[in-house]
């Protein structure tokens, strides 16, 4: 199983309905089983897929819980392939429990509930919270690779250099963990954002994906449906996270094969 990270620090660039899109088109399109964990409090995700609450396990169980069978907290979601690990507002508690508990070891708590599962999916996408705190640092311990939405204004990358400091130190715990790249989000054809993409591309050192998400009302629409983009009707956005996950894919396979420097390697 290949664990991906979806994180920025900064709120407001996608990052939720990116993650949602991201593990629909893994499972809709190369028909691979996904595992979808909301490790944000907000629990955005798990509403998407209408199965936040507070009366069966969460993210914060399998945080807190010594010996929990992560298996008992998953939930089958409408569409094929795709399951998920929600949250709630439990999560916060659990960040403070994490830090209180020093009998075990905190930043592994994550990588090793999913040990138990490694061998029943193909991938798990983690919906991270805009935030550096112990659930966060878990979910990166535990990934492979990290992909970072962006959006183009002047603060774009405000919190990126915070973020690549904090995966060079969880590499204390995860030496393999690659930032594997940052993707435009909600991109307009208009002068500002081509100039910003432009910039992007030619005057920083972070990974950037050939891929943009365009701005479009459907995305929008999608948060009320409770549908990924690729479960509705042919959308720009919709094409767009299919592209990206391509592109991802194709990265991998490039990395793998080459087994050397990665695309976002740091």
């Amino acid at each position: 199983m290949k664990t991906i990270s979806i994180i920025n620090l900064k709120g407001g660039v996608a990052k939720t309905i990116s993650s949602i899109n991201i593990a629909h088109a893994l499972a809709a399109k190369h028909g691979k089983k996904v595992l979808l964990i909301d490790n944000d409090k907000q629990g955005n995700t798990s509403k998407f897929f209408k199965v936040h609450g507070y009366d069966e396990p969460s993210i914060a169980n399998v945080l807190t819980e010594r010996n929990f069978d992560v298996k008992s907290a998953i939930k089958e979601t409408e569409f094929k392939g795709l399951y998920i690990l929600p949250a709630n507002m439990n999560l916060l508690r659990a960040d403070k429990e994490i830090l209180l508990d020093v009998s075990r070891p905190q930043q592994t708590r994550l990588r090793k509930a999913l040990e138990q599962i490694k061998d029943e999916y193909d991938y798990c996408v983690i919906d991270n919270a805009p935030d550096i705190n112990m659930s966060v640092i878990n979910a990166l311990v535990a990934s492979d690779d990290v992909l970072v939405p962006v959006k183009i204004d002047r603060f774009t990358f405000d919190g990126l250099e915070q973020l690549v400091e904090q995966i060079e130190d969880v590499k204390e715990f995860n030496s393999g963990l690659v930032l594997r790249g940052c993707f435009v989000t909600m991109f307009q054809r208009n002068t500002v954002n081509k100039q910003g993409d432009k910039y992007l591309r030619e005057h920083t050192s972070y990974p950037l994906f050939n891929t943009v998400i365009r701005k479009t009302v459907r995305v929008d629409q999608s948060t009320f449906e409770g549908l990924p983009l690729l479960a509705t009707r042919k959308s720009t956005a919709g094409e767009d996270y299919e592209s990206l996950v391509r592109e991802y894919l194709g990265e991998v396979l490039v990395s793998d094969t080459k087994g050397g420097a990665r695309h976002g390697e740091i």
